[in-house]
C-alpha cells in the first residue's frame, strides 16, 4: 500500500517503493498494488510488475487538519481500500506511517501486516518546522509532529517494521521489539560506475521546492562565493530570487532537470557531489545515487548520520571545511581505492538480496 503513485521514481520515498516493487516482481512475487494519489497521474507501467493496482484519491480537504490524528494519514482514507483487500488473502505492506489507518482493522487481525518505516514521522516533521519561513506552515508541522508522536504507537498492531536506516532501527527497535529491523532503502543503480579520474565541477541537486534544499542551495551559493571553482546546481525551481542569485556569481550556474538521463549525465561529469541538509531524514538515496554514479562526495552529518557509508564520504558540517574539502578533492584523481571500498561497503544495498529478506519474512 503506497503513499503515493511511486511511478516517475523522482523523490526518495517513491524511489524506494518503486525499486522495492520491481524487485519484488523479478523475483516472483505477486503484487496487489494500492495506492493514493494527489495530482500524479495513472502510471500504466506499475501494471507491468503488480497484478493489479488500485488507486486512490487522498482527501486533502482543510477541515481534515483539525481531526486528532495525523494529516498525512486521515487523508489517506477510502471505504473501498478495505474491500479491495478483503478481496485478497495476502500480507499487507504498508509504505510510511501514512498508510496505516487500517493496521488495526478487525477484518486485518489475521493478516500478516509488514510497515516502512521511511521516517520517525515526528521528528521529521518538528524539523520541517525548524526550517520553515512560513508561519503557517510552521505551526502546521509541530501540530502534525505533536499527532504523528501520539499516533506511532499504532505499529504495536504490525508484525515487522522494515527501518530505512540503522539509526532509525535503533530508534524502533528501543520502542518496539524484535518486530523492528533494517531494511537498506532500494535504488535504480545495479553496480558502481567506471568513471575517469577527473571530472569537471561540484554538483548540489534536489528539488528547491522543497524548504530545507531552498535552503541548502542558498548556504552552498554563500560557500562557492569564495571558491574559484564551478558549482552547479541542479532541479526544479521558480524561485527568481535564487536565481538572481546564481547568475551575479561567476562560477555558479543553475540546470534545469529535464529527467533521469539527464541526472546521469552530471553525476558523470561531476567531480565532486555536495550533500548538505539542516534537517536528518532516514537516509538519502541522493547519496546512494552519488556514491554509485559520481566520484567523490562532500556530505555534511545530518545527510551521512546512522547510514553505515560515513567513510565513503568527506564529511563538512560548515562552509570553511567544505571550502577546505573542495580545495583538497580537486587536486586528487577519483582511485581505485575508492572504488574498491565503495563496492565493499555498498553490497547491502543490493535490491535482490534486499527483496529476498522481504520474502523470506513472508515465507515464515
Amino acid at each position: 500500500m503506497s503513499f503515493d503513485v511511486p511511478y516517475p521514481a523522482d523523490y526518495g520515498g517513491v524511489m524506494d517503493i518503486y525499486y522495492k516493487i520491481r524487485s519484488l516482481a523479478e523475483s516472483g512475487i505477486e503484487i496487489y498494488l494500492h495506492l493514493y494519489t494527489h495530482g500524479r497521474e495513472e502510471q500504466p507501467v506499475l501494471r507491468k510488475y503488480c497484478k493489479e493496482v488500485h488507486y486512490y484519491q487522498r482527501k486533502t480537504a482543510l477541515n481534515k487538519g483539525f481531526h486528532f490524528l495525523p494529516f498525512i494519514v486521515i487523508t489517506r482514507n477510502d471505504p473501498q481500500l478495505i474491500k479491495n483487500l478483503k478481496a485478497v488473502e495476502a500480507p499487507v505492506f504498508f509504505e510510511g506511517l501514512h498508510t496505516t489507518l487500517l493496521l488495526k482493522h478487525k477484518d486485518l487481525q489475521q493478516r500478516k501486516k509488514l510497515v516502512r518505516a521511511h521516517n520517525i514521522e515526528h521528528l521529521y516533521y518538528r524539523q520541517l518546522a525548524r526550517t520553515e519561513t512560513n508561519i503557517l506552515k510552521k505551526i502546521y508541522n509541530l501540530i502534525e509532529a505533536l499527532k504523528l508522536k501520539y499516533y506511532e504507537s499504532v505499529l504495536k498492531n504490525c508484525d515487522q517494521i522494515f527501518s530505512i536506516s540503522e539509526k532509525e532501527n535503533t530508534y524502533f527497535k528501543n520502542k518496539y521489539g524484535d518486530r523492528a529491523s533494517y531494511l537498506p532503502a532500494f535504488h535504480p543503480n545495479k553496480s558502481i560506475k567506471e568513471l575517469s579520474k577527473k571530472g569537471y565541477f561540484a554538483l548540489y541537486h534536489g528539488n528547491l521546492q522543497v524548504a530545507d534544499n531552498l535552503k541548502s542551495a542558498y548556504y552552498l551559493i554563500e560557500t562557492f562565493e569564495k571558491l574559484d571553482y564551478p558549482l552547479v546546481i541542479a532541479g526544479r525551481s521558480r524561485h527568481k530570487k535564487l536565481h538572481a542569485k546564481i547568475e551575479s556569481c561567476k562560477n555558479i550556474s543553475f540546470i534545469h532537470l529535464k529527467n533521469d538521463e539527464h541526472l546521469l549525465e552530471l553525476f558523470h561529469r561531476a567531480h565532486i557531489n555536495i550533500l548538505f541538509s539542516f534537517q536528518e531524514s532516514g537516509i538519502k538515496i541522493k547519496l546512494i545515487n552519488a556514491l554509485f554514479q559520481s566520484r567523490y562526495v562532500v556530505a555534511n552529518s545530518k545527510i551521512t548520520e546512522g547510514t553505515g557509508l560515513e567513510s565513503l564520504c568527506h564529511i563538512a558540517n560548515h562552509k570553511d571545511e567544505i571550502r577546505s574539502c573542495i580545495l583538497k578533492l580537486i587536486r586528487l584523481d577519483f582511485s581505485e581505492e575508492e572504488i574498491s571500498n565503495r563496492k565493499r561497503l555498498l553490497q547491502q544495498f543490493d535490491n535482490r538480496q534486499n527483496a529476498q529478506k522481504i520474502i523470506e519474512l513472508l515465507d515464515g
